[in-house]
């Protein structure tokens, strides 16, 4: 499994007219070998050949990996830097992460002057971005609890309780379910609060009549569950009504529309356009979704500039919504993965409005 990945990250260095990359994600790293460290501050790197000679650097206070690269060791005094620099091919160009810190890449480029840095993380990201059989089974048992818990909290929701009692709650199904944590803090919205996407649970308590949009998702084995259901207490004003139902349709439309082939930027125009026929086109205020695995957010998008064509394998949310400032907010979300032929939503709970508490 590991040397497919890896496989796949050298075809596409190679497209790139890359022989070598330092990989520094610990997601991504865990992804190519079954490694998994945390280095905090620590320089922690894999770094790729064309020639399959990989190494992985690494801390002494890390545990040994069973792996079939040479391990490059270094304590916290020594000069560590340079032991990377030396290890690596000084001379040709080094595909190196979006996000790997000033304070080693500086030094490293004052150690090589004649190698030329290039941003390589779609190397690794386009590869992470199309989920293998495992992974898919990750992420459908990830959104099953997710579905679960959130069918709960619908159940628990009451008249008088505060967001921070149902985000609390969210919180501790996750926990009886055996997850890792949660992907991101619950976000739980009555009211006006719910015309903020991405507002932080507080103790405002639910009154009859508000909206209530619950955003959450779960981390179990490392994969992310992602989804949005908006309810409303006790009754549901006409006009609000109406405009959860146009979301759900723009959302039902775009899964409606996935296959391989289609490019995700028609996905949010479809959306977008039902949307905006009704006249709330200004209100939706996002991109329609974003691609999602170890973190919730991973690289790619479905927006308006993203032209990428689906492929088998990806999984990322389709998630419209109208936001009226001071007033309203609705989200409909379900994570969606593209299959050879079309596409399999994640998500199970209904999408037409309910009342509870």
């Amino acid at each position: 499994m590991y040397q497919e990945r890896i496989s796949r990250v050298l075809a596409a260095m190679e497209r790139m007219g890359l022989e070598q990359m330092l990989v520094s994600d610990p997601d991504s790293i865990w992804y190519l070998t079954g490694y998994d460290v945390f280095p905090f501050e620590r320089l922690y790197a894999f770094y790729l050949r064309k020639d399959g000679q990989h190494k992985l650097f690494l801390n002494k206070l890390f545990p040994v990996p069973e792996a079939p690269y040479e391990q490059v060791w270094f304590s916290d005094t020594d000069d560590y830097l340079a032991i990377l620099a030396n290890a690596v091919d000084g001379e040709k160009d080094m595909g190196v992460d979006k996000d790997w810190p000033a304070r080693f890449l500086l030094p490293l480029m004052a150690h090589n002057p004649s190698c030329k840095y290039v941003l390589a993380s779609d190397c690794v990201d386009d590869a992470r971005a199309c989920k293998d059989a495992v992974e898919r089974d990750l992420m459908r048992e990830a959104s099953r609890i997710n579905d679960v818990v959130m069918e709960r909290a619908a159940a628990y929701m009451k008249e008088g309780m505060t967001e921070r009692e149902v985000a609390d709650y969210i919180v501790a199904q996750y926990a009886a379910e055996g997850c890792d944590s949660t992907a991101f803090l619950p976000i739980v919205s009555y009211g006006a609060h719910a015309a903020d996407p991405h507002h932080e649970a507080d103790q405002t308590r639910l009154k009859a009549g508000d909206c209530i949009v619950i955003d959450m998702g779960c981390r179990k084995n490392r994969y992310c569950s992602d989804m949005t259901r908006t309810f409303f207490c006790r009754a549901a004003d006409p006009k609000y009504a109406a405009i959860h139902d146009l979301v759900r349709e723009a959302n039902e439309l775009a899964e409606s529309m996935l296959r391989p082939g289609v490019p995700l930027c028609d996905l949010d125009k479809a959306a977008r356009d039902h949307i905006s026929a009704a006249g709330y086109g200004e209100y939706f205020t996002h991109r329609l979704g974003h691609f999602i695995g170890q973190t919730e957010h991973e690289k790619g998008d479905v927006s308006a500039t993203n032209t990428t064509l689906a492929k088998p394998g990806m999984i990322f949310s389709i998630e419209p919504g109208v936001y009226l400032p001071g007033e309203f907010g609705v989200r409909v979300e379900d994570l969606v993965l593209v299959t050879e032929d079309g596409c399999e939503i994640l998500n199970h709970v209904d999408k037409h409005w309910k009342t509870v508490g």
